[in-house]
């Protein structure tokens, strides 16, 4: 076979894209999931925002926002902590992701409490829209990951 016949081939079947390293495997991964979440995760802030404001007006419009923007901020912070963990390794990465859901409960959990008693939001708006973005965000990272074409085992040591 001819080497643009093998190219050809390699580019049909997806194999040059196929990540050499843990690291390059993972940074795909968050490159995949980034895009998932910032279409479907702001489509559902935006549906949020539409939703709140005919239901609740003015309030339910700064609520929507303010909990879409904390639920979306927290799903891109997990996407970014898989980057800055990924030439570190599999437990490194495994680590980083408890830290990371923790850190996103924690967050979620010290911003409602602070906007709990304000009267200038209307807070299940807040809260309804705070939790569909984190749920369709998560279904977004489960797309990506089921849609990108990486290796579930990395045959050669990094560290070798």
């Amino acid at each position: 076979m001819s080497k643009d016949a093998d190219s050809n081939l390699e580019a049909e079947l997806g194999l040059e894209e196929i990540p050499a390293t843990h690291a390059d495997s993972v940074r795909k991964l968050a490159d995949a999931m980034q895009r998932n979440v910032l279409i479907f995760a702001t489509g559902t802030v935006l549906l949020g925002v539409i939703l709140s404001g005919l239901l609740a007006g003015w309030k339910g419009i700064v609520g929507a926002l303010i909990g879409g923007g904390i639920a979306l901020a927290s799903s891109l912070g997990t996407l970014w902590l898989m980057r800055i963990s990924a030439p570190h390794g599999p437990h490194a990465g495994m680590a980083a992701a408890m830290g990371g859901f923790v850190g996103k409960l924690v967050v979620i959990f010290v911003a409602l409490t602070l906007l709990r008693g304000v009267s200038w939001l209307h807070p299940k708006a807040l809260a309804f829209t705070m939790v569909a973005v984190v749920l369709v965000a998560a279904a977004a990272d489960m797309r990506a990951f089921a849609k990108t074409k990486i290796p579930t085992i990395i045959p050669t040591s990094e560290n070798s």
